[in-house]
């Protein structure tokens, strides 16, 4: 005797061996046994053989004519015996049955399965709709196959020209036009992205990286909506002063400014002064909410993405030929000795008379024109004795940094300056610590620490940059922390140090700015008054969103400065590069800040200079593959701080370029700031 059974949702054939109560032994075609039980057999027969039913069975099922089936059904529970004598007009033989069997399981929209070998016709409705769908599924593959030989022949769909974006960075999978871009790329044994640009979708890889950063940060564009432009008080005082700037030459959003006066008792006024937005935006405005939801600008070679609208940074910049609000903190010293007498801090209109740019000035102003007093450049008195100032001030720092227990800053690094013009870029080298370089840094930090005294000492809370041991486990390095009490920062060698400085392009400086103002004019009722109180939820909201906000733009900055390295390779079709080594297998190229790890590299002590074999480069992975070709220089070049450029765990001078954009590290199009890959 045979067999038809049902088997873990197939249907098999077999020729019975035995039979033990309620069960089988089958042997089958393959010649493999198996037990069957009596309820899972729907046929027994004894022609043809097994396998040759199946066979024919097959050949049923695949000329069922389902809509007529499915008409004789009736809307009644039926067993496939039943509608086989009415299908076939007669009692249905084993093969038939078994193909009819075979036909009403594979058509599951048709047929509902309601028990072994019991089945109900599905609803009309029910079996319309499902049909339907099938269509619909048979239209959207040959859609999709259409958008597959599109894409391959190197033509983009119609049909995604406006989602390339989604489609790359955050794709709905379940659309024909993902499966058909992926699709392509497989059987191109390509990437989507890759893909991409090769149909005209993308650009160029720079717009792949932009892309990708737009569509995680700013979805909704890097525009603004329509705003009303905040201005200052009508009756801030007038500074008597003459101000003045040093920043880039491409620089907007300028947000310190000095002076310097010499009064009649022998002391020398040195007057910072600081944009002040905060005089003219309130908490919870407008552009308050425009500016927390950026928390930065964002800088990268070429071009940014500013914190607050232009018309507002306009409003406030402090733009020479104006008289700008500005938060001023006058400091009094003794020019015999550079010690601080007395600060005053103060919101007024400030005279700014020239905005003075390292372009003009850098080959003008250096050490040793300031000591000898050669040269002809603006503001040549004050820029003397500023330098004078912040050569004590730095020293300061040094004695600060060595009761901590830190080792002396290094300022011998190499920084670079990046300018793009028309998708060309020119990458700069710039010694680190030029007179001012540190003629910017040293003020900054000495008006961050000025007031982040004042408001600890007026119960103000703000908020503050740490670095040093302390509770919680901080790593070897000890990073830097962002917290609302005043805390010592070690790697700067100083009490404590309050992002103040840079209100127009970051949001910490300007909820700073706000508690100063509140502090320096209200005295024992500050606490009371400032925006932000103590334990305020709000101001530790800040500094989360502030640390993933300025994170996240810190790493696209790196990966766009590491895109336009790499496209500078191309553009000077370089073929063989210097190199310096930094670490084991890492080296960084010696007129581009692009860190290359050569896997298998022959030893070689950190800061030797070698010669590189550039094989290849990759603007969309942002890789580079070199091979040695020989140790130039053996020993170390003892004029640079190659442990700096690796172990930054105590680079304070980075902490400076992150802070102000002071040390000119890297032009991102506007301000050099923050500082690049390497000094992070």
């Amino acid at each position: 005797m045979n067999v038809f059974f049902e088997e873990s949702g197939d249907f098999k054939v077999g020729v019975v061996l035995s039979q033990a109560g309620e069960a089988y032994q089958v042997e089958m075609p393959s010649g493999k046994r198996t037990k069957v039980k009596t309820r899972d057999v729907l046929l027994q027969f004894e022609k043809p053989e097994p396998q040759a039913l199946l066979d024919a069975a097959k050949g049923i099922a695949a000329d069922v004519d389902l809509d007529f089936l499915w008409e004789v059904a009736g809307q009644e529970e039926f067993g496939f015996a039943e509608l086989g004598a009415e299908y076939f007009g007669h009692a249905p033989l084993p093969h038939e049955a078994a193909g009819l069997v075979l036909a009403l399981h594979g058509s599951p929209i048709y047929f509902y399965k309601k028990g072994r070998g019991r089945y109900k016709a599905a609803p009309e409705q029910s079996l319309k709709a499902a049909l339907a769908g099938i269509e619909k599924k048979k239209q959207q593959a040959i859609i999709q196959a259409g958008y597959v030989d599109e894409l391959k022949s190197g033509k983009l769909p119609q049909s995604m020209s406006a989602i390339v974006h989604q489609l790359l960075f955050k794709p709905d999978k379940n659309t024909i036009e993902y499966k058909a871009l992926e699709a392509a790329a497989d059987e191109l044994q390509t990437t989507a992205p890759r893909l991409m640009l090769n149909v005209g979708g993308l650009a160029s890889p720079k717009e792949l990286h932009m892309g990708r950063f737009l569509f995680e940060h700013f979805p909704r564009g890097a525009g603004f909506a329509p705003f009303e432009i905040p201005k200052a008080p009508d009756d801030l005082p007038l500074a008597e002063v003459a101000a003045f700037s040093i920043d880039d030459v491409t620089t907007t959003e300028i947000d310190d400014a000095f002076s310097v006066v010499k009064q009649g008792d022998g002391t020398v006024r040195v007057g910072i002064h600081i944009a002040a937005p905060g005089l003219g935006i309130r908490p919870d405005d407008a552009i308050d909410k425009i500016a927390r939801a950026r928390m930065s600008t964002v800088y990268m070679p070429g071009d940014k993405i500013t914190m607050l609208p232009d018309e507002v940074v306009n409003a406030f910049t402090l733009a020479e030929g104006n008289d700008c609000p500005a938060l001023s903190l006058y400091a009094v010293l003794n020019p015999a000795d550079w010690s601080v007498i007395s600060t005053t801090t103060r919101a007024e209109r400030v005279p700014v008379k020239n905005n003075l740019r390292h372009n003009d000035l850098d080959d003008l102003v250096n050490e040793e024109t300031l000591a000898s007093g050669e040269g002809d450049y603006p503001h040549k008195e004050e820029l003397g004795l500023l330098w004078q100032w912040a050569l004590q001030l730095e020293a300061g720092r040094m004695k600060k940094r060595e009761a901590f227990g830190l080792k002396p800053e290094q300022a011998n690094r190499v920084d670079f300056n990046f300018y793009v013009e028309d998708d060309v870029v020119s990458i700069v080298r710039r010694k680190r610590g030029a007179p001012l370089d540190k003629i910017v840094a040293e003020l900054m930090i000495f008006a961050n620490s000025t007031w982040g005294k004042l408001l600890h000492d007026s119960g103000v809370p703000g908020i503050y940059r740490s670095q040093g041991p302390g509770a919680g486990g901080w790593a070897a390095k000890m990073q830097v922390r962002m917290v609302t009490h005043a805390a010592p920062h070690q790697g700067l060698g100083v009490d404590q140090y309050a992002w103040s400085t840079s209100p127009l392009r970051r949001y910490t400086d300007l909820v700073n700015q706000w508690q100063i103002i509140a502090a320096a004019t209200n005295g024992v009722t500050a606490p009371l008054v400032a925006p932000f109180k103590h334990r305020d939820a709000t101001l530790f909201a800040i500094v989360s969103s502030f640390d993933a906000a300025y994170s996240a733009y810190n790493d696209f900055q790196q990966n766009m400065e590491r895109y336009w390295c790499l496209r500078w390779l191309g553009q000077e079709q370089a073929k063989q590069v210097e190199a310096v080594v930094l670490k084991d297998e890492i080296v960084r190229l010696a007129d581009v800040p692009l860190v290359v790890r050569l896997p298998g590299m022959l030893s070689a002590p950190r800061g030797a200079q070698v010669k590189l074999d550039i094989v290849r480069w990759d603007e969309i992975d942002l890789t580079l593959e070199a091979r040695l070709l020989e140790v130039a220089v053996a020993e170390p070049d003892a004029s640079l701080d190659y442990e700096e450029e690796v172990d930054t765990g105590e680079a304070a001078v980075a902490e400076v370029v992150e802070a102000e954009g002071a040390v000119a590290a890297v032009d991102t199009g506007d301000a050099p700031q923050p500082a690049p890959a390497s000094a992070q």
